[in-house]
C-alpha cells in the first residue's frame, strides 16, 4: 500500500513575500517529511477589508520570482480565481474532495494561531488538516503551548510545533521601508525586489 501524499500549504496575501514566508515553508517541508508546500496567494481576505490590497496580478508575480526553481514549491491561484471572499475552510474542502489520497498540513504563525476561532468555520480547518504552527513574536513559550492545548480539546485538533529561526520581518514592514525610501534588500528574493522597483509598487 502507498504512502498518503503529505502536502503542506501556506495562504496568506503575500503582499510582498518575503523571506520569513519561504523559510517557514521551507523548515516545514523538510521538518514534516512533505511532498511539496502549496503556495495559496489569497484573491479577497475577510480579514483584510479595512486595508489596500496590491492587486492579486503583482502578487502572484512576486511569488512565482520568488520560488522559481524550487521544484517542491507550487503556486495555486485557486484562491484569486474565486468570486468574493477567500476562505481557508472552503479551499481545503475543495482540494481534500478533489485529491482524497492526501493528507494536508496547514503551515502558520503564532498569530494565526490565536486567531484561529474567527476564522470562517475554523472546525472544518481543524477537522480537515494537521496544524503546523511556527512561534514568532517572541510569543512565550508557555502561552503558545496553552493555546495549542486549548484548540486540541476544544476541537480535537492535530496541532505539531514548527521550529524556525526567530526572525523578525513582516510584509507590512517591507512596504513601509519602499514608502520611506530604505532598503528591503536580503529582506525578500533579489526577483521580489527588482519587481517592486520596476512597478513603482508600495511608493504610496
Amino acid at each position: 500500500m502507498s504512502r498518503r501524499k503529505r502536502i503542506g500549504i501556506m495562504g496568506g496575501t503575500f503582499d510582498p513575500v518575503h523571506m520569513v514566508h519561504l523559510t517557514l515553508a521551507e523548515n516545514a517541508y523538510h521538518s514534516f517529511g512533505l511532498d511539496e508546500v502549496l503556495m495559496l496567494p489569497n484573491g479577497d481576505p475577510p480579514h483584510k477589508t479595512d486595508k489596500i490590497i496590491t492587486p492579486a496580478v503583482h502578487r502572484l508575480a512576486m511569488l512565482q520570482l520568488a520560488v522559481a526553481g524550487i521544484p517542491y514549491f507550487r503556486i495555486s491561484d485557486m484562491e484569486i480565481r474565486r468570486k468574493g471572499y477567500s476562505y481557508s475552510s472552503v479551499t481545503l474542502e475543495e482540494l481534500k474532495k478533489a485529491h482524497p489520497g492526501t493528507d494536508y498540513y496547514f503551515i502558520m504563525g503564532a498569530d494565526s494561531l490565536f486567531q484561529i476561532e474567527t476564522w470562517h468555520e475554523p472546525a472544518v480547518i481543524m477537522a480537515d488538516c494537521v496544524i503546523l504552527a511556527a512561534m514568532r513574536n517572541h510569543t512565550p513559550d508557555d502561552v503558545f503551548k496553552k493555546q495549542m492545548d486549548y484548540l486540541e480539546a476544544k476541537y480535537h485538533a492535530d496541532i505539531r510545533f514548527l521550529n524556525i529561526p526567530d526572525l523578525a520581518l513582516s510584509s507590512s514592514e517591507i512596504r513601509h521601508r519602499v514608502r520611506e525610501h530604505q532598503s528591503i534588500r536580503f529582506m525578500v528574493p533579489e526577483g521580489v525586489r527588482e519587481y517592486i522597483e520596476e512597478h513603482q509598487l508600495y511608493c504610496r
